[in-house]
């Protein structure tokens, strides 16, 4: 592993360049020769308006209860009701770890939200507790399946997904033996929480169906639908005034919810982290809820330039708020925290952004972070390799969790 402490970049975007004497066309982007327009003229070069680096508030208090009120009104969130009433449908013990397996209700509609919860076998607490964020991954079939295990027998597409992803373990579990109560659940719209195919007109469902966990082709077409249908999801959550991250966002504070009202759980000591989607879902609930006193975000780093000019068409709707780029670049949401302690890990070598980009967001982080005293509690992790959260990964994850969770008591 190789880690490097990223620097202040200027600009990546460097549209045009003088050959000559000579203005060359602007370099391959995937807007065209709209990319230079778009990039220097309507989302500019600077600070966005509400950024912290502005220089405009001292106190990081004050600047975070503006900016937040500004993301939240764009990120518009949905009325998902208090606290959900919990049902417990299962226990288990599996390696080392009471097991429960949780559902609850939401007022938006969809399945019943499907859930487990680890923690030590035997284990009364209090203790520290996380919220295990699940990836997208294109694999809406599966949810919180992607990041815990309940058996020694898990789904072919589950084990599969671990192998690719979290090198062939579920993290989730890996934390909770560490001394954590640890929720995992399902989130609009995967797994017990997605769209299903008959619930939908033909014309729009064709080719899709709704398989069973051992159906792997069935798994694989459902998950086409489900890719093929984010286009009409994001138009019609717009359509209703809301956005993706004000679905998921909501969904994953109900899950906050019922993981902070657990008598094993001290509520003063939680931290959430993911991967990817998970990494992304992150972002928007380390940033915008103070509950969360530690954040990992895990392959979901970057900046709205690198989205705009390179890189959107390999990202989920889910990521994207509209206006709200005028006002915090992407990195900004997740320092919404700040001075609250926050991880992020990349990979050098992940398609998903622009190295470069990565470093920017890496640099933009720090100088939020220092400018409100807080350097020590921020830092990013950049690894060799493609994306993904493995073993090593998930060690220095865990070990920041560590640091401050279970010595805050």
């Amino acid at each position: 592993m190789k880690v490097n402490r990223a620097v202040a970049f200027g600009s990546a975007v460097a549209l045009s360049f003088a050959v000559f004497g000579q203005t060359a066309a602007p370099r391959v982007n995937q807007v065209g020769a709209y990319g230079s327009w778009l990039a220097e003229k309507v989302l500019g070069d600077g600070p966005a308006l509400l950024s912290f680096r502005t220089g405009k508030w001292k106190d990081v208090r004050e600047w975070r209860q503006v900016a937040r009120k500004r993301a939240l009104e764009y990120i518009a969130p949905v009325d998902l009701g208090g606290v959900p009433k919990v049902s417990v449908t299962g226990r288990t013990t599996y390696d080392g770890l009471d097991i429960e397996f949780l559902t609850w209700q939401l007022p938006s509609g969809g399945g019943k939200t499907e859930a487990v919860l680890l923690k030590p076998a035997g284990a009364r607490g209090p203790l520290p507790g996380i919220l295990a964020l699940h990836d997208h991954g294109g694999n809406k079939f599966l949810g919180w399946r992607k990041v815990a295990r309940t058996d020694s027998k898990p789904w072919a597409i589950q084990e599969k997904h671990q192998a690719q992803n979290y090198g062939g373990v579920a993290w989730a579990n890996e934390i909770a033996k560490r001394g954590y109560v640890v929720l995992a659940h399902d989130t609009f719209p995967f797994a017990s929480r997605r769209v299903l195919v008959k619930d939908v007109p033909e014309r729009i469902g064709r080719g899709g169906v709704d398989p069973s966990p051992d159906d792997l082709e069935g798994i694989a077409k459902y998950n086409q639908f489900a890719r093929d249908h984010e286009d009409i999801m994001e138009k019609s959550l717009i359509s209703a005034g809301t956005t993706w991250p004000g679905v998921y966002l909501v969904e994953d504070q109900k899950a906050l919810d019922v993981l902070c009202s657990r008598k094993e759980v001290d509520p003063s000591r939680i931290g959430c982290g993911g991967l990817s989607g998970g990494g992304m879902r992150t972002v928007f609930l380390g940033g915008l809820d103070d509950r969360i006193k530690v954040a990992v975000a895990v392959g979901f780093m970057t900046t709205w330039r690198d989205l705009l000019l390179d890189k959107a068409f390999t990202h989920t709707w889910m990521t994207f708020v509209p206006l709200l780029p005028k006002y915090l670049d992407f990195p900004e949401i997740l320092a919404l925290r700040a001075p609250a302690p926050t991880l992020v890990l990349n990979c050098k070598e992940d398609r998903l952004y622009t190295l470069s980009e990565m470093q920017r967001a890496d640099a933009i982080m720090a100088e939020t972070f220092k400018r409100a005293g807080a350097s020590d509690r921020y830092r990013t992790i950049f690894y060799d390799g493609g994306h993904r959260f493995d073993r090593q990964m998930q060690a220095d994850a865990f070990d920041w969790f560590d640091r401050f969770l279970k010595q805050s008591r």
